[in-house]
């Protein structure tokens, strides 16, 4: 695989790194399927071959997303290897992506965010550092509705705390503001005091949240304490994912236009903010089914 193609997906297209992974194994699974079918050079690729890769993949079961992640790894590879003169014609150009089912994850509601919150409050009050720690994290990524990775990715330097603002670096490192309501704002204080300090190492990095051991707290382990913190006595529990579903969905059923929304959240589309919509029109359509007497 070219050296020169990752380093335009890392660098050009400022993808991340678990992107550029998946993009560089996909083609050059690609590439080793036409090379046993008798394809020497890349020009010797064409349609029906990546088609019939495309076709293994599907009778191996692989998800729909999967296949979709790959049709764009091969689209983004020719077209790439065309700009450079690397071949003449791009076999990728009339692949077609199977159609993705929306998804969204449980999204929790309003009182029981809130509920999820205090608990973590709660445990907070007894002092433990890594418990104070915690209560911090879950009240930023329900506030923020912020990906993990962008949340653990933070630096002390990024909290505004007399302004209530958190700055993030999202994907494709593009940058945004978002505001702190007052408890994630006092949350993040009451950590990044003495809590914070005691869990200081030599080699301790810059971030606001760190591990038991002094390192950047790492997404695994953010998903645990949001999994643990959200789960009820029937287990279940939410990812920060979840989160930030519940907070978008909260924020559009007290009244927020979905531009503001998509700002939050760092959607680069607002196409993608407005599958939020379709978890509001579920429960208004179930509410006026209960409450309107000719429903």
């Amino acid at each position: 695989m070219p050296h020169a193609f990752h380093e335009f997906l890392l660098y050009e297209r400022g993808a991340s790194p678990h992107t550029v992974r998946a993009y560089i194994t996909d083609v050059q699974s690609a590439v080793d399927f036409a090379a046993e079918g008798g394809a020497r050079e890349l020009s010797d690729i064409d349609t029906a071959t990546l088609r019939k890769w495309l076709a293994q993949m599907h009778s191996q079961k692989a998800a729909r997303s999967t296949i979709a992640r790959r049709v764009a790894s091969l689209r983004s590879f020719f077209s790439w290897a065309k700009r450079r003169g690397l071949i003449a014609a791009d076999p990728s150009v009339r692949l077609q992506s199977p159609k993705l089912h929306q998804h969204l994850p449980q999204v929790l509601s309003a009182p029981h965010a809130a509920g999820v919150c205090d608990r973590a409050a709660e445990l907070a009050a007894t002092g433990e550092a890594l418990a104070i720690r915690n209560w911090a994290l879950i009240e930023v990524l329900y506030a923020t509705g912020a990906r993990v990775g962008e949340v653990v990715g933070a630096d002390v330097d990024d909290f505004d705390g007399d302004n209530g603002l958190l700055h993030l670096i999202g994907k494709g490192d593009k940058e945004r503001v978002v505001p702190l309501g007052k408890p994630a704002v006092r949350a993040l204080e009451a950590w990044l005091g003495e809590p914070r300090a005691s869990t200081l190492r030599e080699h301790s990095p810059p971030a606001i949240f760190l591990g038991a051991r002094g390192g950047r707290l790492d997404q695994r382990a953010a998903r645990k304490i949001v999994h643990d913190l959200t789960a009820g006595e029937d287990g279940g529990g939410v990812s920060p994912h979840g989160l930030r579903h519940s907070m978008a969905t909260h924020l559009l059923e007290g009244g927020a236009d979905l531009r503001s929304v998509q700002e939050l959240l760092g959607h680069a589309s607002l196409a993608t903010t407005q599958r939020y919509t379709h978890v509001m029109g579920d429960r208004l359509r179930t509410a006026y089914q209960q409450a309107h007497p000719r429903a």
